[in-house]
């Protein structure tokens, strides 16, 4: 009978790209440039990345596109949202019984907080070159800038399991 061990440093391998993006652009419309300067077809994904933290829970909104041909999964995750937290207090003045909205900037990647989307890509067999969509990316007018991130620097990793 032979025994089967497994490694756990099998599954803390990182087996994807992450390139920021810093721009002014909605969504969909960064996808849709993305899209056309890359030749693949990025559409909103129903699944949203959903996060917890202590003041609520939020959604970033999700591009996905799988390239089967290419055996690569593309992903344009917003880093940026915001939670609304809703206090009620409970005073006996002239504002009593108010409720008081904040909005609370959330962040996928706290350690990021300048990038606005993050494009993930997902390739098992090393087939693409990271630095040529870098430069792509940044032909892109209403790209500010993009570049690569070093998956080490990443301390909150598990939001980008999804």
């Amino acid at each position: 009978m032979a025994i089967h061990k497994l490694d756990i440093g099998e599954f803390d391998e990182i087996d994807y790209h992450l390139i920021a993006i810093h721009t002014s652009l909605e969504d969909y419309r960064l996808a849709y440039f993305i899209n056309q300067k890359l030749l693949i077809n990025l559409g909103k994904s129903k699944d949203e990345v959903h996060i917890q933290i202590k003041g609520g829970a939020t959604e970033f909104s999700r591009f996905y596109y799988d390239d089967n041909e290419n055996n690569i999964e593309w992903n344009l995750i917003q880093n940026i949202n915001e939670v609304i937290q809703q206090n009620e207090e409970t005073t006996h003045d002239l504002f009593s019984d108010t409720i008081i909205k904040m909005a609370t900037k959330v962040y996928l990647l706290p350690e990021f907080k300048k990038a606005d989307y993050f494009l993930k890509i997902e390739n098992s067999n090393d087939t693409i070159n990271v630095s040529k969509i870098k430069q792509i990316l940044n032909t892109i007018d209403e790209i500010s800038t993009a570049y690569t991130i070093d998956t080490d620097q990443i301390k909150s990793k598990n939001n980008l399991i999804f």
